[in-house]
């Protein structure tokens, strides 16, 4: 296949990715208000759609350099290892929503671009050398934000939802929820708008690599047109929705009002914030499903069924090495056929 070409199915593939990643994540960002009927479905997308895309420019480019070049050794990556890891993201993410299950695009496509960099590391250097294309030090953290960023969204709703109870404790619910509903639109933004800056950085970061791998930047920039078209293909993702996975996160996680959307919906966008402040390729499902939980134990721990939790853990868990072991297979039918890739 000639370069230009595989290029532009790379860059194309990395965009239905990023598609894919608003679709299947969008129900991380419309969940809570399409559950509490702040907002009508169509509404809710097209809200969070909205604050997807302007998110573009706002916090920079750190993430995205951390998935493009942060994660693995990049004389190890040509374009078939970047083709192999994002078609193995894609198929993660079809999986996951077709079983309606909650989990990680971010974890998906870094741990899908580490397996094809693995896998190609063992054709070179045979299966010891193969791990030697990871770089170990944005995975311990980036690992550790699995717990870490969850545990903040449950405390920061946790707390929010304690002092909100405080502060209106002699108003009825029916007037908490008049106050909240309202403040529920400014949650929703919140939340959608730091799942924009965060989830496209990591499409970003992919494209910007196949660019400088292929040699037409010399240096790891990304691109205005890159930025921009990551934030269309997430926004556009988003605004068609993941109505499936909607009902798991919104109603079967713990039973929402307009006061406890508008805490989980905040928590989770400040766990995502301080991420992306870092350079870390956060998972919106983590941060908010932590946030729900958070504000479900408030009112009572079986508020929470962990049941569904425990499910979703586990989804969690598989993420990043079932998707790395797509990705690696993928590599692997490659190479089979191009023993150069």
């Amino acid at each position: 296949m000639p370069v230009i070409t595989l290029i532009v199915v790379i860059v194309g593939l990395a965009l239905i990715f990023d598609f894919l990643n608003g679709f299947h994540d969008s129900a991380n960002s419309i969940a809570t208000v399409v559950s509490t009927r702040v907002l009508t479905p169509l509404q809710a997308v097209a809200w969070a759609a909205f604050f997807n895309f302007v998110s573009a420019f706002t916090f920079g480019t750190k993430v995205a350099a951390t998935v493009g070049k942060g994660f693995v050794d990049t004389h190890v990556v040509t374009l078939y290892v970047i083709l192999a890891g994002v078609l193995g993201a894609i198929i993660w993410d079809l999986l996951t929503w077709w079983l309606a299950l909650p989990t990680s695009s971010s974890h998906a496509i870094i741990g899908a671009y580490a397996g094809a960099a693995v896998a190609r590391g063992m054709f070179e250097r045979g299966f010891s050398g193969g791990f030697s294309a990871l770089i170990p030090g944005k995975w311990l953290l980036t690992l550790s934000f699995i717990v870490i960023a969850p545990l903040i969204g449950l405390v920061a709703a946790f707390a929010m939802m304690t002092a909100v109870y405080w502060l209106f404790r002699k108003s009825t619910p029916l007037k908490m929820d008049s106050w909240f509903r309202k403040l529920q639109l400014l949650s929703a933004a919140a939340l959608s708008f730091s799942h924009g800056t965060n989830d496209a950085q990591k499409t970003m970061g992919i494209i910007t690599e196949v660019l400088v791998t292929a040699k037409i930047i010399q240096e790891f920039k990304v691109p205005i047109w890159v930025i921009l078209s990551a934030h269309a293909a997430i926004a556009l993702g988003t605004f068609f929705g993941g109505w499936r996975i909607v009902h798991t996160m919104g109603k079967r996680l713990t039973r929402l009002k307009p006061r406890t959307g508008f805490c989980a919906e905040t928590g989770a966008a400040a766990a995502i914030i301080v991420a992306t402040q870092m350079g870390l390729p956060v998972s919106t499902t983590h941060a908010i499903a932590g946030a729900l939980v958070g504000v479900g134990a408030v009112q009572r721990v079986k508020a929470v069924r962990w049941g569904v939790a425990t499910n979703i853990l586990w989804a969690w868990v598989l993420a990043i090495p079932v998707a790395a072991l797509m990705a690696g297979i993928v590599f692997a039918l490659i190479r089979l056929v191009n023993p150069h890739a």
